[in-house]
Protein backbone atom coordinates (compact mmCIF):
# COMPACT_ATOMS: atom_id res chain seq x y z
CA UNK A 1 0.00 0.00 0.00
CA UNK A 2 2.87 2.67 0.85
CA UNK A 3 4.31 1.82 -2.52
CA UNK A 4 1.28 2.96 -4.35
CA UNK A 5 1.87 5.84 -3.70
CA UNK A 6 5.41 6.07 -5.48
CA UNK A 7 4.09 3.60 -8.03
CA UNK A 8 1.39 6.37 -8.91
CA UNK A 9 4.03 9.52 -9.02
CA UNK A 10 6.87 6.69 -11.45
CA UNK A 11 3.61 6.14 -13.70
CA UNK A 12 2.94 9.84 -14.30
CA UNK A 13 6.69 11.09 -14.67
CA UNK A 14 7.11 7.93 -16.96
CA UNK A 15 3.89 9.37 -19.14
CA UNK A 16 5.48 12.93 -19.25
CA UNK A 17 8.28 11.69 -20.40
CA UNK A 18 6.07 9.90 -22.95
CA UNK A 19 4.05 12.85 -24.16
CA UNK A 20 7.24 15.10 -24.09
CA UNK A 21 8.46 12.35 -26.47
CA UNK A 22 5.64 12.88 -29.03
CA UNK A 23 5.35 16.16 -29.01
CA UNK A 24 9.49 16.17 -30.09
CA UNK A 25 8.55 13.80 -32.64
CA UNK A 26 5.83 16.01 -33.70
CA UNK A 27 7.89 18.86 -34.22
CA UNK A 28 10.43 16.71 -36.21
CA UNK A 29 8.01 15.15 -38.51
CA UNK A 30 7.41 17.36 -41.57
CA UNK A 31 3.94 18.52 -42.11
CA UNK A 32 4.94 21.01 -44.84
CA UNK A 33 7.65 21.97 -46.76
CA UNK A 34 6.89 25.39 -47.21
CA UNK A 35 8.64 27.52 -44.32
CA UNK A 36 5.60 28.86 -42.58
CA UNK A 37 5.69 32.85 -41.41
CA UNK A 38 4.77 31.92 -38.04
CA UNK A 39 6.04 29.85 -35.34
CA UNK A 40 4.05 26.84 -33.51
CA UNK A 41 3.41 26.97 -29.37
CA UNK A 42 6.34 25.35 -27.70
CA UNK A 43 4.00 22.90 -26.44
CA UNK A 44 6.67 21.04 -24.08
CA UNK A 45 7.01 23.58 -22.71
CA UNK A 46 3.61 24.65 -21.87
CA UNK A 47 3.21 21.02 -20.92
CA UNK A 48 6.27 21.44 -17.87
CA UNK A 49 4.79 24.36 -16.34
CA UNK A 50 1.04 23.01 -16.68
CA UNK A 51 2.07 20.03 -14.67
CA UNK A 52 4.56 22.03 -12.47
CA UNK A 53 1.77 23.90 -11.61
CA UNK A 54 -0.49 20.90 -10.89
CA UNK A 55 1.57 18.86 -9.57
CA UNK A 56 5.49 19.67 -9.22
CA UNK A 57 5.88 16.52 -7.30
CA UNK A 58 5.65 14.92 -10.44
CA UNK A 59 8.35 16.52 -11.57
CA UNK A 60 11.56 16.52 -10.40
CA UNK A 61 14.11 18.89 -11.94
CA UNK A 62 16.41 16.46 -12.88
CA UNK A 63 13.54 15.27 -15.54
CA UNK A 64 12.50 18.77 -16.51
CA UNK A 65 16.58 19.25 -17.79
CA UNK A 66 16.57 15.66 -19.38
CA UNK A 67 13.53 15.98 -21.45
CA UNK A 68 14.47 19.93 -22.21
CA UNK A 69 17.94 18.91 -23.11
CA UNK A 70 16.86 15.50 -25.46
CA UNK A 71 14.50 18.44 -27.15
CA UNK A 72 17.07 21.02 -27.66
CA UNK A 73 19.64 18.47 -29.14
CA UNK A 74 16.72 17.12 -31.32
CA UNK A 75 15.14 20.11 -32.42
CA UNK A 76 18.88 21.31 -33.18
CA UNK A 77 18.37 24.41 -30.32
CA UNK A 78 21.70 25.67 -28.96
CA UNK A 79 22.57 22.46 -26.61
CA UNK A 80 21.39 23.21 -23.39
CA UNK A 81 20.08 26.76 -23.36
CA UNK A 82 16.56 26.38 -23.27
CA UNK A 83 16.79 23.58 -21.14
CA UNK A 84 18.47 25.70 -18.81
CA UNK A 85 15.85 28.49 -19.41
CA UNK A 86 12.41 26.52 -18.55
CA UNK A 87 14.50 24.60 -15.62
CA UNK A 88 14.45 28.30 -14.03
CA UNK A 89 10.99 29.14 -15.59
CA UNK A 90 9.74 25.80 -14.24
CA UNK A 91 11.39 26.23 -10.40
CA UNK A 92 10.15 29.85 -10.62
CA UNK A 93 6.74 28.37 -10.72
CA UNK A 94 7.29 25.63 -8.16
CA UNK A 95 8.68 28.13 -5.46
CA UNK A 96 5.57 30.42 -6.18
CA UNK A 97 3.35 26.71 -5.72
CA UNK A 98 1.67 27.45 -2.53
CA UNK A 99 0.86 31.18 -3.07
CA UNK A 100 -0.85 29.72 -6.92
CA UNK A 101 -2.85 26.85 -5.25
CA UNK A 102 -5.66 29.32 -4.56
CA UNK A 103 -5.48 31.69 -7.04
CA UNK A 104 -7.80 32.19 -9.69
CA UNK A 105 -6.79 30.58 -13.59
CA UNK A 106 -6.32 34.08 -14.85
CA UNK A 107 -3.82 35.06 -12.48
CA UNK A 108 -1.84 31.58 -12.77
CA UNK A 109 -2.43 32.00 -16.97
CA UNK A 110 -0.34 35.66 -16.42
CA UNK A 111 1.98 34.52 -14.41
CA UNK A 112 2.40 31.72 -16.69
CA UNK A 113 3.17 34.27 -19.31
CA UNK A 114 5.49 36.30 -18.16
CA UNK A 115 7.42 33.35 -17.59
CA UNK A 116 7.17 32.29 -21.00
CA UNK A 117 8.35 35.38 -22.74
CA UNK A 118 10.77 36.06 -20.09
CA UNK A 119 12.31 32.47 -21.12
CA UNK A 120 11.96 34.09 -24.69
CA UNK A 121 13.59 37.25 -23.81
CA UNK A 122 16.25 35.47 -21.90
CA UNK A 123 16.73 33.21 -24.58
CA UNK A 124 17.66 36.09 -26.82
CA UNK A 125 19.99 37.87 -25.00
CA UNK A 126 22.42 34.95 -24.02
CA UNK A 127 22.24 33.73 -27.96
CA UNK A 128 23.13 37.71 -28.73
CA UNK A 129 26.12 37.80 -25.93
CA UNK A 130 27.56 34.69 -27.57
CA UNK A 131 27.08 35.90 -30.86
CA UNK A 132 25.20 32.91 -32.21
CA UNK A 133 22.57 34.14 -35.06
CA UNK A 134 19.36 34.42 -33.92
CA UNK A 135 16.15 34.09 -35.96
CA UNK A 136 13.57 36.78 -36.39
CA UNK A 137 12.20 38.69 -33.57
CA UNK A 138 8.87 38.75 -34.52
CA UNK A 139 8.81 34.69 -34.99
CA UNK A 140 10.71 34.89 -31.18
CA UNK A 141 7.92 36.74 -29.74
CA UNK A 142 5.03 34.86 -32.27
CA UNK A 143 6.11 31.60 -30.64
CA UNK A 144 5.57 32.81 -26.75
CA UNK A 145 2.68 34.28 -27.67
CA UNK A 146 1.43 31.31 -29.43
CA UNK A 147 2.68 29.26 -26.25
CA UNK A 148 1.13 31.38 -23.94
CA UNK A 149 -2.62 31.38 -25.96
CA UNK A 150 -1.98 27.51 -26.22
CA UNK A 151 -1.24 27.33 -22.30
CA UNK A 152 -5.27 26.88 -21.49
CA UNK A 153 -5.55 24.45 -23.87
CA UNK A 154 -3.00 22.30 -22.57
CA UNK A 155 -4.17 22.91 -19.01
CA UNK A 156 -7.63 21.79 -20.21
CA UNK A 157 -6.36 18.86 -21.23
CA UNK A 158 -3.99 18.19 -18.32
CA UNK A 159 -6.99 18.79 -15.87
CA UNK A 160 -9.90 17.02 -17.39
CA UNK A 161 -8.61 14.11 -19.86
CA UNK A 162 -5.40 13.32 -17.80
CA UNK A 163 -6.47 13.97 -14.60
CA UNK A 164 -4.12 15.77 -12.93
CA UNK A 165 -5.65 18.81 -11.11
CA UNK A 166 -4.22 21.43 -7.85
CA UNK A 167 -3.22 19.36 -4.44
CA UNK A 168 -5.48 20.74 -2.00
CA UNK A 169 -4.98 20.94 1.63
CA UNK A 170 -6.87 17.85 2.34
CA UNK A 171 -5.63 15.41 0.00
CA UNK A 172 -4.11 12.60 2.00
CA UNK A 173 -4.33 8.83 2.47
CA UNK A 174 -6.09 7.07 5.45
CA UNK A 175 -2.28 7.24 7.18
CA UNK A 176 -2.08 11.21 7.02
CA UNK A 177 0.39 11.29 4.21
CA UNK A 178 0.10 13.28 0.84
CA UNK A 179 -1.49 11.71 -2.01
Amino acid sequence: MGNSIFTSRLAYRIFYVALSGLIILLHLVPLQTVPRGWAAPDFLMALTFAWMLRRPDYLPALLIAAVAFTGDLLLQRPPGLQAALVLIGAEFLRSRMILNRDLPFLVEWALVGAVVLGIALAERLVMAAIFVPLPRLGLTFIQALMTIAAYPLVVLATTHVLGIRKRTPGDVDPKGRLV
